[in-house]
């Protein structure tokens, strides 16, 4: 028997196992490094942070990406090599976080690599395409080799394969670490685009629902950016804060016929992005509003979308909800979400014991544990979610 093929027979024989697992989202702040224990799986799974740490992007490294992410045409060499660069500065990344820690590479069992997303086209997003289609950069071979270490990794790809559209795929993690058998629980990720996962009391797979709602962080990054050199993003929202919300511009916004499409949806910021507001604010005649005023609509488009997709979801159900992401730490846009759905309160993830900022990366933690030593979860055919196990492997030689 080849020798990793003996290793992986032995690794999903364990009791628990050392998973990293690693996170890049389209707001791209940095990578996300969680080291986790693994015991179990399906509902059986238990999970401990043992650490985390976001490792930030170099602007020389944000730049690089940003040439090729969520365009559509591109250098194709330069995409290329960009997929080959990120797994071996992922992998490097993860090395000094291992030492950081004192940690032995030896002792990690295995590596799950989300990726970077540098393109999600969804059928609805290019439907001349015919096809559902994603890409995250990244090669899990390079981070493979780099760290020594069994890596899964291009989870989005089986998703689309069976029939999704290759996200949100936090569904899977929410429902085995999360779910409870007395609890509506709605988990909320506000990111560059916001997705939720409704779990029903009864941890019933099959009743299970999780969709996009639309823009999270992605257009006020955007916006942020492009106003401010020294900026990436609109800390603790003070500068939205500052703005009166354009009611014609906000109007513009939300007439996408995405918002009209069926449920469960996805999208990306191929779609939501500057050029996307700025034909809206030519259409509303706003084009010379403040950037003050700018960023409060578009603060309050991505509140009142996500708030409006939970209550076409849930209709009159009561449920409590957790949030986590970026936009978790927005705190106009958490006030307007918790007074548009007239809750009482909106809690953090970290109620639950996963810390919101690590939660992407221990969910594909989980992915990549199921992906070894899961078995079949039926997610049935109310929410599209496909009953997959997801990951490809890569050894390290």
């Amino acid at each position: 028997m080849n020798r990793n093929i003996s290793k992986l027979h032995t690794l999903a024989s364990k009791k628990s196992r050392l998973i990293i697992g690693l996170m890049s989202g389209t707001s791209m702040d940095g990578l996300d490094v969680a080291l986790c224990k693994v015991s179990g799986n399906g509902l059986k799974t238990k999970l401990t942070l043992q650490h985390f740490h976001t490792v930030p992007y170099s602007v020389a490294e944000k730049e690089r990406i940003l040439e090729i992410f969520a365009k559509p045409q591109v250098d194709f060499a330069k995409l290329t090599a960009l997929n080959s660069w990120l797994g071996i500065l992922h992998g490097q990344m993860v090395l000094s976080c291992l030492k950081k820690w004192s940690v032995s590479p030896a002792r990690i069992d295995c590596i799950a690599s989300h990726g970077q997303t540098v393109m999600h086209a969804p059928l609805s997003l290019r439907p001349e395409s015919g096809i559902n289609s994603t890409f995250q950069a990244g090669d899990g071979d390079h981070v493979a080799v780099t760290t020594g270490i069994i890596t899964v990794s291009d989870f989005r790809q089986k998703h689309i394969a069976a029939g999704g559209e290759g996200a949100p795929l936090a569904v899977y993690g929410d429902y085995l670490l999360l779910s409870h058998k007395k609890e509506n629980r709605i988990l909320l990720n506000i990111g560059g685009i916001a997705n939720f996962t409704f779990l029903p009391a009864g941890q019933r797979a099959d009743k299970v629902f999780v969709t996009d709602t639309g823009p999270g962080n992605t257009i006020i990054d955007q916006v942020v950016r492009h106003y401010y050199k020294d900026k990436y993003f609109d800390k603790d929202a003070q500068l939205a804060s500052q703005g009166t919300v354009l009611l014609p511009l906000l109007r513009v916004l939300k007439a996408n016929n995405f918002f009209d499409l069926p449920f469960p949806k996805t999208t990306g910021p191929e779609l939501f992005n500057i050029d996307y507001l700025q034909r809206a604010q030519q259409s509303s005649q706003t084009t010379g509003a403040s950037v003050h005023d700018v960023l409060a609509t578009v603060t309050r488009f991505s509140s009142e979308t996500i708030s409006e997709a939970i209550k076409k979801a849930c209709g009159k159900k009561s449920f409590e909800l957790y949030v986590s992401g970026g936009g978790a730490h927005n705190p106009l846009m958490m006030r307007w979400i918790k007074d548009l759905l007239r809750l009482d309160e909106i809690k953090s993830t970290e109620a639950l014991g996963i810390p919101g900022d690590a939660k992407e990366a221990i969910l594909f933690a989980v992915l990549a544990n199921e992906s070894l030593a899961g078995g079949f979860i039926n997610f049935g055919r109310r929410g599209k979610i496909p009953s997959v196990s997801m990951g490809k492997i890569s050894f390290p030689t």
